[in-house]
C-alpha cells in the first residue's frame, strides 16, 4: 500500500527543489566561467575538460531540478489551496 501524499511535504520538497536549483544554476555558471577561462588560458588541458566535465554535471542536475519542480507544481495545481482554519458555524444565544 502506498503511503499518501501530504500536502506539506509537497510544499517542502518544492521549497527545497527551488533552493537546489539556484545552487546548481550558480555551480553550472561558475564552472562555465572556470572552462573558458583555463580554456582560453591553457586550451585542451586537463583542467579545462574536468571544468567542462563539472559543467556538464551540474547543468544535468540543474535540468532534472527543474523537471522535477515543474512536475511538482502541476501535481499541486489540483490540490486544494491552504487557507485558514474553517469558521466554527456554533451560534451562541445570549440569555436575559
Amino acid at each position: 500500500m502506498a503511503p499518501k501524499k501530504d500536502h506539506t511535504t509537497s510544499l517542502r520538497a518544492v521549497r527545497q527543489l527551488h533552493r537546489m536549483r539556484t545552487f546548481y544554476a550558480t555551480a553550472a555558471l561558475l564552472w562555465a566561467a572556470s572552462a573558458a577561462w583555463i580554456g582560453y588560458e591553457h586550451p585542451g588541458s586537463r583542467q579545462m575538460w574536468v571544468s567542462a566535465l563539472f559543467m556538464l554535471v551540474f547543468a544535468g542536475l540543474l535540468a532534472v531540478t527543474a523537471l522535477w519542480l515543474r512536475r511538482l507544481q502541476n501535481a499541486g495545481a489540483d490540490a486544494p489551496a491552504h487557507h485558514a482554519a474553517p469558521r466554527r458555524a456554533s451560534v451562541r444565544h445570549v440569555s436575559a
